[in-house]
């Protein structure tokens, strides 16, 4: 038994073969890690955006360069307490001073309980 498996290994045929297999497992296994979303924007788990988030949403999407939203709002019995605002479009210092206060006069909470992020 371990005759045969030296001569396999000695076949330089099966050496190349087997390392051309290795290759091919690691770069899957790279694809995989850094690529495996498929450019396909994942959400975190099942969460479902309440109407008030939506409606928000759909607001701050028409206000000049904002582009789309995703928006979460923290609540404490059922008020709103904060907010966070992911956008597409151009990141500037007047489109996130736009949409801070739209969102802070919305939920009718203060404009340092709003933080606004580009999208990536």
């Amino acid at each position: 038994m371990k005759e045969s498996l030296k001569n396999i290994f000695r076949n330089k045929t099966f050496r190349v073969i087997l390392i051309c297999v290795g290759a091919l497992l690691l770069l899957f296994a790279v694809w995989k890690v850094f690529f495996g979303s498929g450019g396909t924007k994942q959400t975190s788990g099942n969460y479902t955006p309440t109407e008030l988030e939506r409606r928000l949403s759909q607001i701050l999407s028409e206000i000049d360069g904002v582009g789309q939203t995703t928006v979460m709002i923290g609540e404490e019995d059922g008020v709103p307490v904060s907010a966070i605002i992911v956008f597409d479009g151009a990141d500037g210092i007047l489109t996130r001073m736009r949409v801070i206060e739209a969102a802070s006069n919305a939920l009718n909470i203060p404009p340092k309980d709003v933080l606004v992020y580009p999208s990536v």
